[in-house]
């Protein structure tokens, strides 16, 4: 959005009315196929757990506890090499060719756990598609915001996790039906796909303007917008922005208005995984397993992964009318019930008690009131058991509400332009091995004091969630970037004295 700041105060020339989308659409289609592929690959091992781990598995695939712990982790290990690895990759090779870059390791990981006759296979297998995850996550916001113009850029900005999301909801379905090796296969589908829509797309304009490439961006700035629009003004500006853009110094990272931005940043990618989210995701099934939820497992897991995909959209549509904080509130608190409940469900009750032996003494007089009694228990056992896949979904739907995409939004809305590189790469390795150390230690605290442990320490995340929301989250629907930066740099206000270009304290 900066390059396009000189130009916020100009009427629209009928150049720009004339703008066709139809070509920027298919890009950015081609692109978040890549997140369809990171979220299909990160839930992978929600189905394929039960099966390895049950006494009918091949000898040489079963899983003990410490093996489906790395199965379940060690992709978030991957994707934190692959988050990094694409920072330098971004600039060294460009977006498009960081995101057809995914394909290998994610065919390659796919290749093996399809083929997989020893767990070393399936265990680097994830890892591969773990770096290919971390790629795509790194490499296709960046692309889709430099190929976009600012009247869609909000609405394509959204694509990414939208896309994850129903990648993931493709996996929950395809394994009520699918084997797992034959669910690895179809995951190289999308990826494969992906390299070849990309391969006739066009490069970001704003990279190759930065390679001195001027005709090669004014060609591709016209193909994404369409033959009737006048590309020099908006060229001009992408060229101003890249002139202007200069390098972060220590001594500035000492200020306020860069290190403030940059901690809440932080901390929100640390919080946003300690409230459980990867683990649940990835263990989904084995979770409902334990809980002994009427339904069959796979089904609960599809269940979950629609109501994800419906809380995202409604998500989507609430962003700028109610808020970010609103909805972080909103969020915290329906996660922190949800969590609460499910606490003092595996506290309490971990597993429903089995319908009682027949008592063969019992007079045949009274046989048919016990016919009626245990009815009617197991009537409520199963109506009780259909608690914990409620809350899941509540909690699945509050934190696709507020802070599942209103942590990445905030980066780009507060991070520094000149920090943002290196900001964004602390967030991201930060964010994933927070998720490597959750996800593998979940595993073990489940199987050795049950979910109640794992669950009471998201509950209490969930409350430190809301303090932290309340007292160093600032508010920024509807501000400028401009204001925002005042904010930080005051500490106090988001008004700016524009006579004295000096802040007002409020």
């Amino acid at each position: 959005m900066e390059e396009e700041t000189p130009l916020l105060n100009r009427r629209p020339t009928s150049s720009e009315s004339k703008i066709n989308n139809s070509k920027l659409f298919l890009a950015v289609f081609s692109a978040v196929l890549g997140n369809f592929s990171f979220g299909y690959s990160l839930v992978y091992s929600s189905p394929v757990l039960p099966k390895l781990k049950s006494p009918d598995a091949d000898p040489r695939l079963r899983m003990d506890t410490e093996q489906a712990a790395w199965f379940g982790s060690i992709y978030t290990l991957g994707a934190a090499a692959g988050g990094l690895g694409a920072m330098l990759l971004n600039d060294m090779i460009g977006r498009k060719l960081s995101i057809m870059m995914s394909a290998v390791p994610s065919t390659i990981g796919y290749m093996l756990m399809g083929g997989a006759f020893n767990l070393w296979m399936l265990h680097v297998g994830r890892f591969l598609t773990g770096v290919a995850g971390g790629m795509t996550a790194a490499s296709i916001p960046v692309y889709i915001s430099e190929i976009s113009h600012k009247a869609v850029r909000g609405a394509l900005g959204s694509c990414p996790q939208i896309t994850a999301v129903f990648g993931a909801l493709t996996l929950y379905a395809m394994g009520l039906v699918v084997p797992w090796r034959w669910l690895a296969v179809a995951g190289e589908v999308p990826a494969v796909l992906m390299v070849v829509l990309l391969t006739f797309m066009p490069s970001s304009p704003r990279r190759l303007l930065v390679l001195g490439r001027d005709q090669k961006a004014e060609k591709a700035l016209q193909w994404l917008r369409g033959k009737h629009y006048d590309t020099q003004i908006e060229l001009s500006a992408i060229k101003h922005s890249i002139s202007t853009q200069g390098k972060v110094t220590w001594s500035q990272l000492a200020t306020p208005n860069y290190y403030r931005p940059i901690i809440i940043s932080v901390v929100m990618r640390f919080l946003q995984q300690m409230t459980g989210i990867t683990p649940i995701l990835v263990y989904l099934e084995p979770i409902f397993s334990q809980f002994k939820v009427t339904l069959e497992p796979k089904y609960d897991a599809a269940l979950v992964g629609a109501v994800r995909l419906f809380s995202v959209a409604v998500a989507a549509c609430l962003m700028d009318k109610a808020g970010r904080k609103a909805l972080l509130y909103m969020s915290s608190m329906l996660m922190f019930l949800s969590s609460l409940t499910l606490t003092m469900i595996s506290h309490t009750t971990p597993y429903p008690p089995g319908p009682a032996p027949p008592n063969l003494t019992v007079s045949l007089d009274y046989s048919s009131h016990d016919a009626i009694g245990n009815t009617i228990v197991a009537s409520h056992q199963a109506a009780a058991s259909l608690i914990p896949l409620i809350s899941t979904m509540v909690f699945i739907f509050g934190y696709a509400m507020g802070w599942g995409p209103i942590t990445w939004l905030l980066m780009s809305e507060v991070l520094p332009l000149v920090a943002r590189g290196v900001a964004s790469g602390l967030c991201v390795t930060v964010s994933w091995l927070t998720a490597f150390m959750l996800t593998h230690a979940f595993t073990h605290l489940e199987d050795k004091y049950g979910l109640y442990v794992p669950f009471l320490g998201f509950t209490v995340v969930c409350v430190l969630c809301l303090l932290f929301n309340a007292v160093c989250i600032p508010e920024t629907r509807g501000r400028s970037l401009e204001e925002i930066e005042n904010y930080f740099r005051t500490g106090r206000s988001f008004t700016i004295n524009r006579s004295h270009s000096t802040a007002q304290s409020s």
